[in-house]
């Protein structure tokens, strides 16, 4: 029979003190190999908090080698960088550089007003809206970001720069455009976080 491997996916260790870290990462390694399996310290990456700063001096290791740090390499978790600033203040700013840079693709393609609508509303507000529900972004930059977006959608549809944003988003009026503002499906998103969080069985996740 072919050798089989067995593969598990990531895990996280949470500990109050260096030492306990330390004897945990021990007992792990050792019961992976007993099970014949090894960790990939290439791949993982430490956070030590001393007094709520970042300390960069604790390193720690795992099979023998060393696991770098979120100070000396950032790690991506579920959608999610992590790095040593522990702030979304550089992901606010790369989401709105991100949606610059996208809009002005859109605009230079060869496609008429219509489709470059077509892919704001169907590729771009999507990929925008993780990184605006995964982080803590405040809503400035969300605006920041839908007046960029605003801008765009008025020369393709070719009509005033002065038309208000109601005319395009509002759902009472007589002639509806099928345009969706990334600003309230960003508050809609937000809404709905905390709504599964407040509605959820688990007491621990319902304090959140």
């Amino acid at each position: 029979m072919p050798l089989l491997k067995a593969f598990m996916d990531d895990t996280t260790i949470i500990c109050s003190k260096e030492d306990e870290t330390r004897r945990m990462l021990t007992r792990l390694d050792d019961l992976m190999s007993w099970c014949r399996m090894e960790f990939k310290p290439k791949k993982s990456r430490s956070l030590s908090i001393r007094r709520g700063k970042v300390d960069e001096a604790t390193t720690f290791t795992v099979a023998e080698q060393q696991i770098s740090t979120v100070s000396q390499e950032p790690v991506n978790s579920l959608g999610r960088w992590y790095d040593s600033s522990m702030k979304d203040t550089r992901r606010g700013a790369e989401t709105l550089e991100l949606a610059s840079e996208s809009l002005l693709a859109i605009n230079k393609c060869g496609l008429q007003g219509k489709f470059k609508i077509w892919c704001l509303q169907f590729m771009l507000i999507p990929k925008l809206l993780w990184p605006l529900l995964a982080y803590h972004i405040c809503s400035s930059t969300v605006e920041a970001i839908e007046g960029k977006i605003n801008k765009y959608t008025r020369k393709w549809l070719g009509v005033p720069p002065g038309l208000s944003d109601v005319a395009m988003y509002c759902r009472k009026t007589k002639l509806k455009l099928p345009m969706k503002s990334i600003l309230e499906e960003y508050k809609c998103g937000k809404a709905r976080l905390l709504t599964m969080l407040e509605e959820s069985d688990d007491p621990v996740v319902k304090t959140v």
